[in-house]
């Protein structure tokens, strides 16, 4: 079969289709830059206590009646519980002062029973104060956050199986309309139940829709500009969405207007479906070879290019094999059919897990980081710019097992010394966690295209999402991982550094891809490294047998120093294939240090 990128290479790389197709798509995931951190704001707690009604108190005492409680060494007004009322007012009603005339540590404590307090110096209103999700019902703020990743995780599984079965083009503006749609009922919601369930139900988009836009461009474009497009382009149209998120928040303080004004600009996507083509490389799979040529030859007609009379010649012979054998679907089981998949799979599971927890961690903390929520939004979302560039320019000249475990590690080292930091020096602390947020940002996007390059076309969507899906595992425990602070301050960065630390250990075992063709079909996906115990022949040498159905290989393959050619007359039995391409059957000796 000929490979894609070299059938649509007169194409080009960078003509006006590739230019369309790139800025589109980049366009098409700003609103997940705001989809899912918009929570930030929407479940953010403000300052709160307990509300006084309107009785007859004196000053004083209605001064006095929250209670003064230290909470970080600080004094602050209670959050949850007040001086009885009825006492208090007896107290006022007999003209004592409190502090001088009555000890307040003796009196008796009630909950909020007639509600809650909120500040509006930051906010005018949120889900919390919409709710008074606060006190008895805290663990609800942190689980309405939990319930859209679970969302988003659901729709990350369900979607890459659908994109790989329907087409990417589909699932991409299906998933943008689940999202907007929903986002823009919650605002009637009645109760937090309610909105619970559309909060679950809008996320099923937020973040499918990015993957299959994602695997749509690095289908599309080739070469340079798809590196560019999968680690840069992309990214950058999300770090805008992000950065736009905290101006958005600061004209519109409350809930339900924010909500409103973030989900509008969605419906000016509409147009776009006539402009964006489905995947080529998707129809191949399919054996849809006419819709395929018809896309290119418009592409070529864009371009002014001239195109050949057959593009994709040998594809047709593949298309009949399909007809005359019955066509498997593949799904997420085939992710661990072999041991090379199945390992390959597994790993770049946990470190997507470790990212993913990473990132929102670091991400739905801004609001802590500093007084000023939107100021530490907008920073949190602006190093994410460097931090796509870096990892461009990683993806374009380093392999991608050494970017990824030196980002990792970058990671780590960060969240690990910000314990160290005195809490006077609270901007270095500050300094340390964007740190952090950068390679947390670099290596995610990274692996976005670490994993397609790494899995056949046939399974690229399905892996790409069952790698998302398991991520979102993690990210799901965000929220209340963050609640770990309140026993250690310094905990939730230590379990986050840790899990960096141990996936960069992980990630030595992954296959490379660098200057690679992405695969067509499992048979060419890249085994998992492997070493096996060195032996030497008496002469040092070291025979690497190779059979092509009996023809002997020579210069048509490269072999480092020390390796010769031995003769073809070996049992099959003796020797361990080292290449899973049918076409050459590569072996060695067991005992012979295997090359893959």
């Amino acid at each position: 079969m000929k490979d894609y990128e070299d059938a649509i290479a007169f194409l080009g790389q960078w003509g006006r289709f590739q230019q369309t197709v790139f800025f589109l798509l980049c366009a098409s995931v700003v609103p997940n830059g705001f989809g899912v951190f918009f929570t930030v704001f929407l479940t953010d707690t403000p300052s709160h206590h307990c509300l006084v009604p309107e009785v007859n108190l004196s000053q004083a005492w209605r001064d006095a009646i929250i209670p003064i409680e230290l909470v970080d060494r600080r004094q602050e007004l209670s959050s949850c519980s007040r001086y009885r009322l009825d006492v208090v007012r007896n107290l006022s009603a007999q003209g004592l002062v409190p502090g001088r005339d009555v000890n307040l540590t003796d009196l008796e404590r009630e909950g909020c029973v007639d509600g809650w307090s909120y500040s509006r110096d930051i906010y005018q209103s949120t889900i919390v104060s919409e709710f008074d999700l606060v006190c008895s019902d805290q663990w609800k703020q942190p689980f309405t956050t939990t319930l859209l990743l679970l969302g988003v995780l659901f729709g990350s599984f369900v979607s890459g199986q659908l994109s790989d079965r329907f087409g990417r083009k589909p699932v991409l503006f299906a998933t943008m309309a689940v999202q907007t749609l929903f986002t823009i009922v919650q605002i009637f919601s009645p109760s937090w139940t309610v909105f619970s369930i559309l909060f679950f139900m809008s996320g099923l988009g937020q973040i499918s829709n990015y993957i299959s836009g994602f695997v749509l461009g690095a289908e599309i474009l080739t070469g340079n500009v798809r590196d560019m497009f999968s680690t840069m382009g992309i990214s950058l149209g999300f770090a805008v969405g992000y950065m736009l998120l905290p101006l958005f928040a600061y004209f519109l303080r409350d809930w339900k207007s924010l909500l409103l004004g973030l989900s509008l600009p969605c419906f000016a996507y509409i147009p776009l479906w006539w402009f964006i083509p489905e995947s080529p490389r998707w129809l191949l799979s399919q054996g849809r070879v006419e819709e395929a040529e018809a896309i290119i030859r418009k592409a070529a007609k864009i371009n002014k290019v001239e195109a050949p009379q057959v593009i994709f010649e040998d594809y047709s012979t593949h298309v009949n094999e399909n007809n005359t054998h019955p066509k498997s679907n593949h799904n997420f089981l085939h992710l661990l059919s072999t041991r090379n998949i199945r390992n390959t799979t597994i790993i770049l599971c946990l470190l997507w897990l470790t990212l993913s927890t990473g990132y929102f961690g670091l991400s739905l903390n801004t609001s802590q980081l500093h007084a000023n929520p939107y100021i530490s939004c907008f920073f949190s979302a602006a190093v994410e710019v460097p931090a796509y560039t870096s990892c461009w320019l990683a993806q374009r000249y380093l392999p991608r097992r050494v970017s990824v475990i030196s980002l990792l590690l970058l990671e780590a080292v960060s969240l690990y010394s910000i314990q160290l930091v005195p809490q006077s020096l609270s901007y270095l602390s500050f300094a340390l966690e964007m740190l952090g947020k950068f390679a947390v940002s670099a290596s995610s996007t990274l692996m976005y295209a670490y994993t397609a390059e790494l899995y056949p076309t046939v399974l690229r969507n399905t892996a790409t999402g069952t790698c998302c899906t398991v991520s979102r595992v993690g990210s799901c425990i965000t929220p209340f991982l963050l609640k770990l602070c309140f026993y250690f301050k310094y905990l939730p960065n230590i379990i986050l550094g840790t899990l960096a630390a141990v996936s960069a250990f992980a990630a030595f075992f992954l296959p490379e891809s660098f200057g690679r063709p992405l695969p067509q079909t499992i048979q060419q996906m890249r085994k998992i490294k492997s070493r096996h115990r060195r032996s030497h022949s008496p002469n040092n040498t070291m025979f690497v047998y190779c059979c092509d159905h009996g023809n002997a290989l020579s210069s048509s393959l490269l072999l480092p120093r020390g390796l010769t050619f031995g003769p073809c007359s070996s049992p099959k039995s003796e020797i361990t294939p080292a290449s899973d391409d049918s076409a050459a059957v590569i072996g060695i000796y067991r005992p012979i240090f295997d090359r893959p």
